[in-house]
């Protein structure tokens, strides 16, 4: 009987975790070249300028990074979803990030990840992105 009934706490347990990180995936939303913007300059003074942590920082923000898994291939495919290669860019992205992974270095796995990702045509299509703030003004 207590076997039972650990058994079910256990499957509770799951369950209630499975719709917490499903409603928390829910309400991400897609950065705007703004919202990058914005959020940039606040990395920018937290992290003192240095780059790799001022990357780290923005990622993390905008809910494209986790320190536990790296980058988000799916949140930042469907960013770039109007270019019709997200599969494409997703395996660019997971290679990347298995490629550079080091948990003890997050800062630098962020940085590297994103340099490795960004050496192709991925880079044009940022690039493209940050630009829209400039058409915005």
């Amino acid at each position: 009987m207590n076997h039972l009934r650990l058994e079910i706490i256990c499957w509770s347990c799951l369950l209630i975790a499975m719709a917490v990180s499903t409603e928390a995936a829910s309400v991400w939303k897609l950065p705007t070249a703004q919202m990058v913007y914005e959020d940039l300059e606040k990395c920018r003074q937290e992290s003192q300028e240095e780059d790799a942590a001022t990357l780290r920082c923005l990622v993390k923000k905008l809910g494209l990074w986790t320190d536990e898994s790296g980058y988000n291939a799916r949140r930042i495919a469907k960013i770039f979803a109007g270019h019709n290669q997200m599969e494409e860019l997703m395996l660019v992205v997971e290679h990347c990030n298995r490629k550079e992974q080091d948990t003890s270095h997050l800062d630098d796995w962020a940085f590297l990840a994103y340099r490795c990702a960004t050496s192709g045509q991925f880079g044009h299509w940022v690039k493209e992105f940050m630009s829209q703030k400039e058409v915005e003004r």
